[in-house]
Parts: structure tokens; C-alpha cells; sequence
């Protein structure tokens, strides 16, 4: 099988890292590791590049990326760091010959099309191409599905009271922005050799894991490797990472690995 690549595009929480206001020793940080936009990843496969999640940053990401074109959106859910960046995808259709597909919920679409209503109006077909973005919608649930190829499994989680997913790509998973871990979401994350997972500070959170639970849930799975991800300003990249049992490290913008 081709090589099939997974990049950090964004590894903040949805204040980002530095947080405006904020002069902590993380937000003032000269470690470029400490320089969080919002969540966001790039999985590129021989048929084509993968986004999950559109942040407010989205634009800067995929210029600092040197990524050229998304072929595909998966959304975890609709909250504002993980899609106020939808508008950033005007461009793509020059490059797919199409509107960009947009895999989510109906639930998450609902908030799209809500949101960015601007773009889904009944005269937008007159709109000169470029003026808006062109986007499609490819209804989701808890059933694999397969984009560009790829064979996409979604775990079920829980963000307080939201429902949040996961997406599992072989054996490769990300876990974002998620306290707790269904029961029968479990099975789904079993086997798995990289974990992506939540882990915003030291302290609990009421829609996210804190680092201790999250450390708890990579020794319950036990993959080869796990980055943790949604971070704050609370976590600094090379401290936190010594104080990590092995196998488990703070991702950062960036980072990316073959699998």
C-alpha cells in the first residue's frame, strides 16, 4: 500500500496558544512547539488530502503547510474552532473541478448551513465563481464510510454534553475534544498503533480530558505511540513531555508521521 501521511495543522484549544491577553511562560514562549493554532489535521493518501475540521485558522495552516488543495472535510462537530475556517475553502473548487465534499452529521450540517447561510442561498449559482465557497454534504453517522480511497471508521465520543466523533483510519485514530469515551465506542478504538487524543491541562475540564485521564485511556489501549492533542496554555511541549511515561508525547503544530 502507498505510504499515507497524518500532519498536525493545528494542536490548540479554542483560545489557541499564545491566548490574547495572556503573558503565562507558555503564551511568551520562544519554543515554537508552544505556538498552538486550533485543531485541525491533514491525511494525505494516494488519492488526495483529507481535512478534519475547518479552525479559524485554517488559511495560515495550510500555507505553513504548503498544502495546496483539500479534496475532502470530515467534521468531528460544529463548534466555532473547529469551523469558523469553512469560508478558506473558496479556492478548492478551481482545483477539484467541483464544490468541496463535506462529510458530518445532519446534525452538523443543520449548523453549517446555519452559519454560513450566505452559501446556500437560492440565487447562488449566479454568484461569480470564487465569491463563495462551493460546498457539498455527504451525510454521516456511526457507519464506515470511505472517502478518496480511504476506508474512515467513526468513534462515537462525548464533549460534555455534545456528541463529538472520532475517526479511525486503519490503524491510526483521532480522538479530539472528548471527556468521556462511550462503552461501545471502546471496541472501536481497539488495536489501534498511533492515538491522537484530547488532553487539554493539568486540572479537569468538563468536556475534555485532563492529561492524567488522558494518559489513563492510552495504558488502557496501549498503542505503539500516542500524541496528545486540544492543548492549552497550561501544558509546555518540552517540560510536559518529560514528565510523560514512554511511547507518549504532546503533539505540535506540524508534526507529522507516515503510517
Amino acid at each position: 500500500m502507498a505510504q499515507r501521511t497524518f500532519t498536525f495543522l493545528g494542536t490548540g484549544t479554542s483560545t489557541g496558544v499564545p491566548m490574547v491577553g495572556c503573558d503565562c511562560s507558555v503564551c511568551t514562549s520562544s519554543d515554537p512547539r508552544n505556538h498552538r493554532y486550533r485543531c485541525a489535521v491533514l491525511v494525505t493518501t494516494p488519492q488526495g488530502n483529507i481535512l478534519i475540521d475547518t479552525p479559524p485558522e485554517l488559511r495560515l495552516q495550510l500555507l505553513r503547510a504548503k498544502v495546496s488543495y483539500v479534496n475532502a472535510v470530515l467534521f468531528t462537530h460544529y463548534h466555532a474552532d473547529h469551523l469558523m475556517g469553512l469560508d478558506d475553502l473558496r479556492p478548492m473548487p478551481r482545483h477539484l473541478g467541483g464544490a468541496v465534499p463535506l462529510y458530518c452529521t445532519t446534525e452538523v450540517e443543520r449548523k453549517i448551513r446555519q452559519v454560513f447561510s450566505y452559501a446556500f442561498g437560492s440565487d447562488v449559482e449566479n454568484v461569480p465563481a470564487g465569491y463563495l465557497p462551493k460546498l457539498t454534504f455527504q451525510t454521516i453517522d456511526e457507519a464506515p464510510f470511505t472517502v478518496l480511497g480511504q476506508r474512515v471508521v467513526p468513534i462515537p465520543l462525548i464533549h460534555a454534553h455534545f456528541n463529538v466523533l472520532g475517526f479511525r483510519f486503519d490503524d491510526v485514530a483521532y480522538c479530539t475534544d472528548v471527556n468521556k469515551i462511550p462503552k461501545e465506542s471502546w471496541p472501536l478504538l481497539e488495536g489501534v498503533r498511533i492515538l491522537v487524543l484530547d488532553a487539554l491541562r493539568f486540572k479537569p475540564h468538563p468536556g475534555h480530558f485532563s492529561l492524567e485521564e488522558a494518559v489513563e485511556v492510552v495504558q488502557r489501549l496501549r498503542p505503539q505511540k500516542a500524541y496528545f492533542t486540544h492543548m492549552s496554555h497550561d501544558l509546555d511541549h518540552a517540560e510536559t513531555n518529560r514528565r510523560l511515561p514512554p511511547g507518549m508525547e504532546l503533539a505540535y503544530d506540524g508534526l507529522s508521521f507516515a503510517f
